[in-house]
């Protein structure tokens, strides 16, 4: 008998029971679909987290002074625009800076005391940190030399106070200070709490603020590298550079996004092999199920079996028939799983952001049809060499 001839009859076997071959291949169907699934969201995720990071600058440097609460720490410790001036004339690699002071305030809308985040910001602020004005003007170089008393707000502390009015032009009271508002503004993306603009945050230049508190001190110092690739030297040199201008007791803590895009790319493989493993013990599941079946498949047939031995069937012959029917079970199933896995993507591409493309893993395919198909005839081995071990007159009695 050829291998056509036993595929043949495998598939006649099938034929005849298509409602245990189905509910057989189920698991490898669900196994297989699982497959392509978790490694889609995996890479999906962690496409959509790693742009967000990097949308934010995958070469952003910023500084600020550790600060000690067992002793007191002279002003002479603290970060000034004139070390962030030198930064940008002494660091070869830094093409922007900026920087930022904040101080707690209170704004009182509807008769409600809120709290608000007064930002002074230097220019270059608005680079860096990639803020879109939604209304409105951004500050000019003016508002920065006049002092001018003006501000931007973010649309939630624009929806609080004005409600759905114009809030550009409108004046702002915050403790005993007042501001005209000329714009509304957010972050491009979301900066994972990694910024100083809050849904409460007002910004104002720099120079109001400090002549409002009398300090020209910093309490961020932002740097924008050329490229990712210039940002360890740049770390280097700035932290270099900020321990040459103060007292050599003064600490600074210089941070890049280099170890959050490293902690999220770990995160998103760890979490991949987690839900791959939980997708191989499906297939595990549905190995021993098709094992369970064919070993009753094989009971059942047992005068079948016995028929062709009688005939002159040999051992691999009956061998090689339910390898094949595990095969066509396990294989089968795998095709449908990964056909639903594909389709589950597309199907749902339209409801998600318009930036946002759910990349398919061809990989992930190929391994989710070989893995099914290798469980498939693993746990078909053992009930197909069972049959081909039968003896023909014994099986012949069988009843």
């Amino acid at each position: 008998m050829d291998i056509r001839e036993t595929l043949s009859v495998a598939i006649d076997a099938l034929r005849s029971n298509k409602l245990r071959a189905m509910l057989t291949s189920l698991g490898v169907i669900i196994g297989s679909a699982s497959i392509v699934l978790v490694v889609t969201v995996a890479l999906t995720s962690k496409k959509f987290v790693i742009s967000q990071i990097e949308s934010i600058g995958s070469n952003l440097v910023w500084v600020e002074m550790v600060k000690r609460q067992d002793r007191p720490q002279p002003l002479s410790y603290e970060l000034t625009v004139d070390d962030m001036h030198a930064v940008k004339a002494a660091v070869p690699g830094v093409i922007q800076v900026a920087g930022t002071q904040e101080l707690p305030l209170a704004v009182v809308a509807g008769g409600v005391e809120r709290p608000v985040n007064l930002v002074g910001v230097t220019e270059g602020y608005q680079e860096i940190r990639r803020l879109l004005v939604l209304r409105g003007r951004y500050f000019d170089g003016a508002d920065m030399e006049m002092r001018s008393k003006v501000c931007l707000i973010t649309p939630q502390l624009s929806g609080r106070i004005y409600g759905l009015e114009n809030p550009v032009g409108r004046t702002i009271r915050m403790g005993e200070l007042t501001f005209t508002v000329i714009g509304v503004f957010r972050e491009r993306v979301e900066t994972f709490g990694l910024s100083d603009v809050q849904e409460n945050t007002v910004v104002i230049p720099f120079t109001l603020m400090k002549y409002y508190t009398g300090m020209d001190v910093l309490g961020l110092l932002d740097a924008q590298a050329a490229g990712p690739e210039e940002v360890p030297l740049v770390v280097r040199q700035v932290g270099e550079l900020l321990r040459s201008r103060h007292p050599a007791e003064a600490e600074y803590k210089v941070q890049t996004l280099s170890a959050i895009l490293s902690m999220a790319r770990k995160i998103s493989l760890a979490l991949t092999i987690v839900l791959i493993v939980i997708a191989f013990i499906a297939l595990l599941i549905s190995g021993v199920g098709i094992m369970n079946i064919m070993l009753v498949t094989v009971t059942e047939r047992t005068r079948e079996i016995g028929i062709r031995k009688a005939i002159g069937a040999a051992h691999r012959e009956i061998l090689y028939q339910f390898l094949i029917e595990a095969f066509l079970i396990s294989g089968g199933g795998a095709v449908l799983g990964i056909l639903i896995g594909l389709a589950i993507p597309v199907a749902i591409q339209p409801f998600l952001p318009g930036n946002l493309r759910v990349p398919v893993s061809s990989l992930s395919v190929i391994i989710a049809f070989l893995v099914s198909c290798s469980t498939g005839l693993f746990f078909g081995y053992l009930p197909a060499n069972q049959a081909a071990s039968l003896q023909p007159i014994e099986s012949l009695r069988y009843e």
